[in-house]
Formats: structure tokens, sequence, C-alpha cells
């Protein structure tokens, strides 16, 4: 498969989880009232798919180290595809929540099994260069879902949203079968059970450099979910925004996330995955600092934008480049690597973020002080851990 069908399939399978999220993430007031709910169970349904995608990963990865790559994703895909039509006619919270982890859980497959695919491919300096790649087409996803999100929400509710989501499923399902061949060679697999996967699991985790990116992975995954599940209420209640000028907003966002994949992808030859991976995460606790001091200065909605705009640019510098350290040495277990570390970045957002809106309120200020402290102890697994273990190697 070649670098540009490459790109463009395996980028537009891993945005299952920007889809997921940022589609219908203009509407979770709109929501919160209709199902006659709290916010915080409004956010909830975030968290649910987003522990879904997280701990579906450990099923979905090792499942492809053994069976190939192509028939854990096409049912992954195809099982999304159906309950997101679930979502769409859930008539109470409660079974939202359940259709949502589940609709997490199928759509892991797509994001894990991505990264799988590319480290099958590409390794070293050239891996990040594709991951940088691949986020030209995954990263489109957090730009325009919101918009056409926050445009959609003008002629359909979210239970509207849903059923766009399952079409979505259903295209995606398509790609695979058309335009992804198996990249997995029958010989590369493994035959074993539960013993196999408990020794490729071993070896990743003693594996100190994966573990020290597995640590920073979690930390900046809360910093980021903390992002995702508050910016709506703290755009539109806190600062007055539409929907459809929240949309934008988050637009900018992800725009910028998409800069900075795209700049470690221009320097990172030069300075190497370690040093580029160690600047964007430096970079990003000082986005948040600043978006905490704006916050508890009460500048306004414009300083607030201002900043979050520079936490996503500096994520999408560091990203790319801490999979590639991650992965370096596991190239027969890429399915498995990719599962827990996915596990990492996905899992603690979603219990931690609602824990931290309960304790302070969905605030500008509760939302940028945990962001803070998340981004704080991601920096400090990075230049304490990461760093010199990548130097041992």
């Amino acid at each position: 498969m070649g670098t540009l069908r490459a790109m463009l399939v395996l980028g537009m399978l891993e945005a299952f989880g920007p889809l997921s999220m940022d589609l219908y993430l203009p509407q979770l007031p709109q929501l919160a009232a209709s199902l006659g709910t709290t916010e915080a169970l409004a956010q909830a349904t975030m968290s649910a798919c987003m522990i879904g995608l997280g701990l579906g990963q450990l099923a979905a990865g090792p499942l492809s180290d053994r069976l190939g790559r192509r028939l854990p994703l096409l049912v992954g895909v195809a099982a999304f595809a159906v309950l997101s039509a679930v979502c769409a006619v859930a008539p109470n919270i409660e079974l939202l929540l359940v259709a949502r982890f589940l609709q997490g859980l199928a759509g892991s497959a797509g994001i894990v099994i991505c990264l799988a695919i590319a480290r099958d491919q590409f390794e070293g300096v050239e891996l990040s260069r594709m991951l940088s790649l691949l986020f030209l087409v995954s990263g489109t996803a957090p730009i325009i879902a919101p918009v056409v999100g926050g445009q959609l929400a003008r002629i359909m509710d979210w239970r509207g949203i849903f059923g766009v989501l399952s079409g979505v499923g259903v295209l995606l399902l398509l790609v695979v079968v058309f335009a992804l061949p198996e990249t997995l060679s029958p010989s590369a697999r493994h035959r074993g059970g539960l013993r196999v996967w408990g020794a490729h699991a071993g070896a990743v985790v003693r594996d100190r450099l994966f573990v020290a990116v597995l640590c920073a992975a979690a930390g900046g995954g809360v910093a980021f979910f903390t992002y995702l599940s508050m910016s709506s209420f703290v755009l539109q209640d806190e600062f007055g925004l539409s929907p459809q000028e929240f949309s934008v907003a988050f637009a900018a966002g992800a725009l910028a996330s998409i800069a900075g994949s795209q700049l470690s992808r221009l320097v990172v030859r030069r300075w190497g995955p370690l040093r580029v991976y160690l600047g964007g995460i430096t970079a990003t606790l000082l986005a948040t600092t600043a978006f905490l001091v704006l916050a508890l200065l009460g500048v306004g909605m414009m300083g607030v934008v201002i900043a979050l705009v520079g936490f996503m640019l500096c994520s999408g510098i560091g990203g790319p480049n801490g999979q590639t350290l991650a992965l370096a040495h596991h190239g027969v277990r890429a399915g498995t690597a990719s599962a827990l570390l996915g596990m990492a970045t996905f899992l603690f957002g979603p219990v931690l973020a609602p824990v931290a809106a309960g304790l302070g309120g969905t605030t500008a200020i509760t939302m940028a002080a945990t962001m803070t402290v998340a981004a704080a102890a991601a920096a400090f697994a990075a230049w304490a851990f990461v760093r010199p273990a990548a130097r041992e190697q």
C-alpha cells in the first residue's frame, strides 16, 4: 500500500474517536435538556464512549496480531454503524450511556489497528512522518465535525446526529472492504491464545521507554479529554457562544493541532523524535498554564479561546513522536503495544475529568486547573523517564 493511499485510508479510519465525540459536541447542553438529565450525565455520554474506546483496544489490538488487521477492523466498523443507530433511538440517558460505551468498544478497532498497520509498514523517523501525514486526514474530523454538527443543529436534534454517525460508519465499512489490503502476513501472526497475548504484553511492559511514554500519554489524555468534555459548557454557558460560534472556536483548535503535527513532520528529520516530543510536551504545559492564568484573571472569552488553540497546537507537535518512541521496539507486537498505549490515552481522562467537574463545577477555572495539572504530570514523566530511557537505547 503506497504512502498516499495509506495516509487517506488510515486517516479516515483513525477519525473514529473525533467523529464519535465532536459531531454532537455542540448539542451536549440540548441533549441534557431533551432527556431531562444533568450536565454531568450529558458529559458522561462522552466518558462512556471514551472508556469504551480505551478498553476495546485491549481486545482489538491483540486480536489483530493473531487474526490479521482486516477481520477485526471489519467487525468493529460494522458494529460501530449499528450501535450509532441504537444511540439515535435511545429513550433515556441510561440506555444512551450503555450504547455509547458499546459504540466506543466497536470504534476502538479503527484507532488501534490503524496505528498497528502504520507500524507494519514504517519505523523510526519515517513512522513519525507517516503518523503526522495521517493527521492531515484524521485531524480534519475535529475541524469538520463540530462545524457540521453546529449546522446540523439548525435542522435536526442530537438523535439525528447519531443517525448521521451511523451513515458514516457504513461508508467507512466500504472503505475497509474495498481500499484496505491486509498488511500483516500470515507468517508474522501468532497462533496462541491468552498465554501468547500475555507474553506479548509482558514484553511490552518490560520496555522502560514504552512504559515511560505510556505514563506521559495518560497525563496528556486527561488534559485533552478535559478540554473535549468541558469546552462546550464553558464556552456556551459561561461565555455565551451559540452552538455555531462554539463549533468555529473548536474547529480553530483542531486546525491548530493539524498545524502542530505538520510542523513536527518538517523538523523531525533534523531534530529526531525525542527532541521534538520533549519540545511539544513542554510547550503544552506552558499553554495550559497560560490558560489557567487567563481564567483566574477573568480576561474574557477571546483570551480563553487563544489559550486553547495554543494547547492544541502544542499537543499536535508532541503526539506523533510519542507514538513513534513507544512503538520503536515492538514491530511484531504492534497491535498489543498500540492497544496498551491507546488505553492509557483514552481511559483516564473520561474518569478524572467528570470528577473534577463534579468537585469544582464546569467552569473555565476548573477546566484550566485540571488541564494544567494533567499537562504537568505528562511533562514530568517525559523529562524524568522518557528522556533517559530513550537515550539508553
